[in-house]
């Protein structure tokens, strides 16, 4: 009996063991998202860790980021995570997304599928609403004609433009609580392809971007909560909400607009109406009332002939150009006291649209444009403080005594393309400027250096007028010029005074081309770091006409007459620091000496050079560009070691008219050189 009760004990005992076994490993059997149970072929049960896998050519992070952006994908990708949060699969090829592709993705919250090749057909209509945590959808650049009838309630933000919608669903956009903003723009919208308040039940919507469509009408029932809206319609909306900041009506066909289309807003910041139909019969009376906020109003590209009454005092930047403006009404800008930028170029306003008073009230305004408008004589009464003023392509013949001179800290004065004759400046236009330090003046009917230019000035434009002299003061209070430009005038060498530029100690570039000088002029500035006398008819550089000009960099003598003979010696050794010298068009025969040592870019075509020695360039081991191209060169006039030395070379341009130098084997001979190409390639093709 004892044995049979010990061998029942240890039964049990085994039975025990057994039990806890199998319950261990039924326990291990269970799965989470980290394990998974595989059987081998001897029937255990193994525990083995999963790793979650990233689709090919993807990279994936732990927090649940698929990126996928640009990889040539075709189709969704099937082998993706159940934990993905953000899954990015723009610029490919996708053309489906079904209701199985998104139907594992419940944590998803952002997903971009932007410039694909999705089409309304390829995408399930109810895909999206399954994704109960989505918050950005981004479907831009596709080929959607209708939106997706269900979005979930979560979403945020939505992009679709750039497809070529027709229509959206009420719960397209509807019903969505935490939507913030929604872009439409690029499509082909029209009014009877919106739902009756498309935003019902999205009252939190903040920006709406609707433009380039084919709508008629403002949507209806938009959110009070919005506050930047961009629509292009034919006929502006009667009502917009009064929590908008900024409005966009650009580029449409606008002919009116009503009382409380801008009305009324006092948060309103920034209104855009440039490139429509408005005229004055259009714009109600104080349009602005309520709405005094505005900073911004962009109303160029109409057909305003007055100035808007009423605006408000907060603008400070006010465009009215391209319009038909001849008159701004007295008053019109009295209580602009903020007003720094006022753009009224390319209008017809003339001296008797505007009087003393006209913008004496701008007293913070910096900028002005009165530019290509009708104006003969510069205004009076312009505000104080202007820096910069544009007055070019008017009809200016004059400039009076108290025209300029209040304007204490004008910088800039732009008086180009007008008819201001020397005579008709008077002395004193510019005294007390002593912040004026650029003056364009040039394409005007000026025959001398009008009298009185401000001191101060650093960049005095004179060029394509009609002086024909400078005498020996016309300069000499603009002591502190830095680039004075007098090209294409019609100075001759005999009327202008060789001592004409002696005050001028700074000056750091002098454009004395299109003129009909002789010889290059004496008494040039020592400080001249760029000298420019091209399409003259100089026929000498004299003696000393150079000297002491060690700070020259780059000087231009193109299409003149100057010989070899007629360059005096040494001239070119005067200038230590010259990298660019420019004798093209001229009659040199040779290369000429002495060339400086500090050359980098030598231009000598279309002269009568027959032949380079092999010294030529002896003493310019910087050299990097050569261009000698019409000249009277032949393979037997240039010497094989003309340019062997030059280490820097980059361009050797022999171009038409010549023929390159025999850099081959004896008997061989280099092609002609049609375009600048690089020295060390050729010699490298032809040796």
């Amino acid at each position: 009996m004892g044995h049979w009760r010990g061998l029942l004990e240890l039964l049990y005992l085994v039975l025990l063991g057994w039990t806890l076994v199998r319950g261990q490993a039924e326990t291990d059997l269970k799965l989470d998202k980290e394990g998974v149970e595989v059987e081998d072929p001897s029937g255990t049960v193994k525990n083995v860790e999963l790793q979650i896998s990233c689709p090919e050519k993807c990279s994936c992070s732990g927090e649940g980021a698929v990126d996928c952006n640009g990889v040539s994908l075709t189709e969704f990708p099937q082998d993706l995570s159940e934990e993905t949060r953000q899954l990015s699969l723009q610029n490919n090829q996708i053309t489906e997304v079904t209701l199985e592709h998104l139907s594992r993705l419940q944590q998803l919250e952002t997903l971009n599928l932007q410039n694909n090749r999705l089409t309304t057909q390829g995408l399930d209509d109810e895909g999206f609403h399954i994704l109960e945590r989505l918050s950005y959808l981004y479907l831009a650049n596709n080929k959607l004609t209708t939106a997706p009838r269900h979005l979930p309630p979560s979403l945020v933000s939505a992009d679709f433009a750039a497809n070529q919608l027709t229509k959206i669903f009420p719960n397209t956009f509807g019903q969505k609580p935490a939507l913030k903003s929604v872009y439409l723009h690029n499509n082909k919208l029209t009014d009877a392809g919106l739902p009756e308040n498309m935003f019902n039940g999205s009252d939190n919507l903040e920006i709406l971007i609707m433009s380039s469509n084919f709508l008629r009408y403002v949507p209806k029932g938009l959110p009070t909560a919005l506050f930047r809206l961009h629509l292009k319609l034919t006929t502006a909306p009667r009502h917009l909400p009064p929590s908008l900041v900024s409005a966009d009506f650009a580029a449409n066909q606008l002919t009116k607009i009503f009382p409380n289309t801008f009305g009324q807003k006092p948060a309103l910041k920034s209104v855009y109406l440039h490139n429509n139909k408005l005229t004055d019969a259009g714009l109600p009376e104080n349009m602005f009332n309520g709405s005094d906020n505005l900073e911004i109003l962009i109303m160029s590209s109409n057909f305003l002939r007055y100035v808007p009454k009423g605006l408000p005092t907060a603008l400070f930047r006010l465009h009215l150009k391209n319009n038909k403006l001849e008159k701004i009404p007295a008053g019109a800008f009295d209580n602009l006291f903020h007003l720094r930028e006022l753009y009224l170029q390319n209008n017809f306003l003339s001296n008797d649209g505007m009087d003393n008073e006209t913008f004496s009230q701008l007293n913070s305004l910096e900028y002005l444009d009165l530019s290509n408008n009708n104006l003969s004589t510069v205004p009076l009464g312009l505000p104080r403080n202007l820096i910069l003023l544009h007055l070019e392509k008017n009809s200016i013949q004059s400039i009076t005594v108290n025209a300029l001179t209040p304007i204490r800290n004008l910088e800039y004065l732009l008086l180009h393309n007008n008819r201001l004759r020397s005579r008709s400046i008077h002395p004193a236009a510019f005294q007390g400027l002593k912040r004026l330090h650029t003056v364009h003046m040039y394409n005007n009917l000026l025959e001398r250096v009008p009298r009185g230019l401000p001191r101060r000035a650093k960049t005095l434009m004179l060029l394509h007028n009609l002086i024909s002299e400078i005498g020996r003061n016309d300069l000499i209070m603009l002591y502190t010029l830095t680039e004075l430009n007098l090209s294409y005038n019609r100075l001759t060498s005999a009327k202008l005074h060789r001592e004409a530029f002696r005050k001028l100690r700074i000056l750091e570039t002098l454009d004395l081309s299109g003129n009909k000088l002789q010889t290059l002029p004496l008494g040039l500035p020592k400080s001249l770091q760029v000298l420019k006398v091209k399409d003259n008819q100089m026929v000498e550089i004299p003696e000393g006409a150079l000297m002491g000009m060690s700070s020259l960099r780059e000087l231009y003598l193109t299409n003149n007459q100057l010989k070899l003979n007629s360059i005096y010696q040494g001239a070119w050794q005067e200038l230590s620091t010259l990298t660019t010298l420019d004798l093209s068009g001229n009659m040199l025969s040779h290369i000429p000496s002495d060339l400086p040592e500090s050359l980098e870019f030598l231009h000598l075509q279309n002269n009568r050079i027959s032949s380079i020695s092999a010294t030529a360039f002896l003493n310019t081991p910087n050299i990097k560009s050569i261009f000698l191209r019409f000249n009277r060169l032949s393979v037997h006039s240039v010497s094989e070691e003309s340019f062997s030395h030059l280490s820097k070379l980059q361009v050797l341009d022999i171009g038409h008219g010549n023929i390159s130098p025999n850099r081959g084997k004896a008997g061989e001979q280099v092609e002609e050189v049609e375009e600048e190409l690089p020295y060390a390639e050729e010699e490298e093709k032809h040796s």
